[in-house]
C-alpha cells in the first residue's frame, strides 16, 4: 500500500471517525484522560511495556527535559536571589505560573507534533524574514550568554565542592558536554537527559536538612503579596522571564519533530491523523508533569533559601555558586553539598537545551538539515551552529563577564524575544490552513494569549527596570 492510501480516506466514514478522533484528542490535551482505543506504538519503538508504571515513564520525555532544563544555574540564582531577598514572598508566582507555563509549552509541543516542524521551521513559512531573523537572533544571544553564566556557575559550584581550578572544571563541562551532543545519537543521549533530572531532587532534600516555617510557606504560595519596589518588581520580572523562555518553546518543539523523525511508525498528526488520540495523551501527561516538576523545584530552592539565607540577614546572593555558598554556614555542609550537586547536575541537563534549541531554530531558519540523530557528516551545518554557540558561550567566561550583569541581559534579551515569538506561535497554532483540524482548542487557545499578555507585561517590566537601572 502507498504511503497516501494509509491517510486519506474520502468515505463519510472515515471522515466521521477522523472528527471524532480530533473531537477525543482536544479533550485528551486539556485533561489527559487514559488512552482507551485507537491505535498504539510498537512497545519496541515507545519502550512500553504491560507495566502502568512504565508505561507512564515511556510518556515522559520531551516536556520533562523541557521542565528540568527550566531550573539551569540561572534559574537557580534568580530563584535563589528571590528567597534570600524576599523571604516567602515570591512563592504565589509558581502557581500563577505553573498554567501559564504549561500552556505555551502545550501549543510549542502541539506545533512540532502536528506539522512536523519546530518553530522557527513554521514561522519561516508563514512570517516575513526580517521579523524571523529578529525572533531567532535575539533567543541566540540570549541562550549564549545564558550558556555563559550557566558554565560559570558550574565551575564555580565544582570548585566549591572539590578544589582545584575553576578553568579546568569549566572546560570539562564544556568540551564533554559538547562531544556527547555531537557524537551521542538523539535516542541515546535523550535517555541521558531523561535520567539527569532526577538531580533536581537535590533541592527537595535540601528542604529537609533545614529547619522551615511550614505555615509561612502555605501562606506565601496561596496569598499573592506584591510591592511596588522597583526591586521587587524587578524580581517578579525576572522570576516570570527565567520560568517562561523562548529557548524553551523551540526545543520541546523540536524534540516532537525528533520524535517523529526517529520512531518509524510515527507521523507529523497532519499526515497520520489516527494518531492524535494517543499522541495529544502523551503529550498532555508529558508537558503538564515536566511543568510541574519544574515548578515544584523552583519553590524548593526558594523556601531553602528564605529559610536560611533570608532568615539570617544573608540576602545578597550574586550567582547560584554564592548561594551554595553562603547555605554551608548556616545549613551545614549537607545542605551545602546537595545544593552545589544540584547546580552542576542541572547544568549537564541545561546545557545541551540551550545550545540544541539555538541551533534547531538556526538550522530550521536557513533550511539545514536538523536532528541531534543524525551523524556529524550529514548535519555537518547543523553540528557547527551548535559548536560555535557552545564555544561563544565558553569565551564569555575568558572575558570575565560578570555573572550578574549576564543574568540582566539574558533576561532582558529573553524578555524582548518572547512576546513576538509567543504571538507567532498562536498565529501559527489557531491557522487552520497550518495545523489542519488540529487547532488549538478554545480553553488552550485563551490560555495561550493570556500568557503572551502577561510575558508583554513582564518584557515591558524589565526593560523600564533595565532602563531606569543604568
Amino acid at each position: 500500500m502507498k504511503r497516501e492510501d494509509c491517510f486519506v480516506d474520502e468515505s463519510r466514514h472515515g471522515q466521521h471517525t477522523a472528527t471524532c478522533n480530533h473531537r477525543e484528542a482536544k479533550l485528551s490535551i486539556l485533561m489527559t484522560p487514559p488512552i482507551e482505543n485507537g491505535p498504539k506504538r510498537s512497545a519496541e519503538s515507545a519502550g512500553q511495556s504491560p507495566s502502568g508504571r512504565k508505561n507512564f515513564l515511556a510518556m515522559l520525555g520531551p516536556g520533562l527535559i523541557t521542565g528540568a532544563a527550566d531550573d539551569d544555574p540561572s534559574g537557580i540564582a534568580t530563584y535563589s536571589q528571590a528567597g534570600a531577598q524576599f523571604g516567602y514572598q515570591t512563592l504565589w508566582t509558581m502557581p500563577v505560573a505553573y498554567p501559564l507555563m504549561t500552556a505555551v509549552q502545550l501549543i510549542s509541543a502541539l506545533i512540532g507534533r502536528v506539522t512536523g516542524h519546530g518553530i522557527a521551521g513554521n514561522m519561516r513559512q508563514h512570517f516575513p524574514r526580517a521579523f524571523i531573523y529578529f525572533c531567532v537572533g535575539l533567543m541566540v544571544i540570549a541562550n549564549t550568554i545564558n550558556i555563559g553564566a550557566d558554565i560559570a556557575a558550574m565551575g564555580a559550584a565544582s570548585q566549591l565542592v572539590f578544589g582545584g581550578g575553576k578553568w579546568l572544571f569549566v572546560a570539562v563541562f564544556t568540551v564533554g558536554s559538547l562531544l556527547l551532543q555531537i557524537f551521542l545519537q538523539y535516542t541515546k543521549y535523550v535517555q541521558i537527559l531523561k535520567w539527569l533530572t532526577l538531580v533536581l531532587f537535590a533541592y527537595v532534600g535540601t528542604v529537609f536538612v533545614v529547619r522551615v516555617p511550614w505555615q509561612e510557606v502555605l501562606r506565601g504560595a496561596v496569598i499573592p503579596s506584591i510591592s511596588l519596589n522597583g526591586h521587587f518588581l524587578m524580581m517578579l520580572a525576572a522570576i516570570f522571564g527565567t520560568t517562561i523562555s523562548p529557548y524553551l518553546f523551540f526545543w520541546q518543539a523540536s524534540e516532537e519533530v525528533e520524535e517523529v523523525k526517529c520512531v518509524k511508525e510515527e507521523k507529523p498528526l497532519t499526515r497520520a491523523p489516527e494518531q492524535a488520540k494517543e499522541q495529544m495523551h502523551r503529550i498532555g501527561v508529558d508537558t503538564y508533569v515536566g511543568m510541574a516538576v519544574s515548578n515544584l523545584i523552583a519553590v524548593f530552592i526558594i523556601v531553602t533559601t528564605a529559610a536560611t539565607l533570608h532568615a539570617n540577614g544573608k540576602t545578597d546572593i550574586q550567582s547560584a555558586a554564592g548561594a551554595a555558598e553562603a547555605l554551608r554556614p548556616i545549613a551545614g555542609r549537607f545542605a551545602f553539598l546537595l545544593f552545589s550537586l544540584g547546580i552542576v547536575g542541572t547544568g549537564l541537563l541545561s546545557l545541551p537545551v540551550l545550545a540544541g534549541s539555538a541551533a534547531y531554530a538556526v538550522g530550521e531558519v536557513f533550511r539545514w538539515r536538523t536532528s541531534l540523530e543524525s551523524k556529524p557528516h550529514r548535519a555537518r551545518k547543523f553540528y557547527l551552529s551548535l559548536a560555535v554557540i557552545m564555544l561563544a558561550g565558553l569565551s564569555l567566561n575568558c572575558i570575565r563577564i560578570d555573572p550578574i550583569k549576564a543574568l540582566v541581559w539574558s533576561a532582558v534579551i529573553n524578555a524582548i524575544a518572547a512576546p513576538p515569538i509567543m504571538v507567532a506561535m498562536m498565529l501559527i497554532s489557531t491557522k487552520a490552513e497550518i495545523m489542519k483540524e488540529f487547532v488549538l482548542s478554545r480553553r488552550l487557545a485563551v490560555m495561550g494569549w493570556i500568557s503572551t499578555a502577561v510575558m508583554t507585561i513582564v518584557a515591558l517590566g524589565c526593560i523600564a527596570g533595565w532602563v531606569s537601572g543604568k
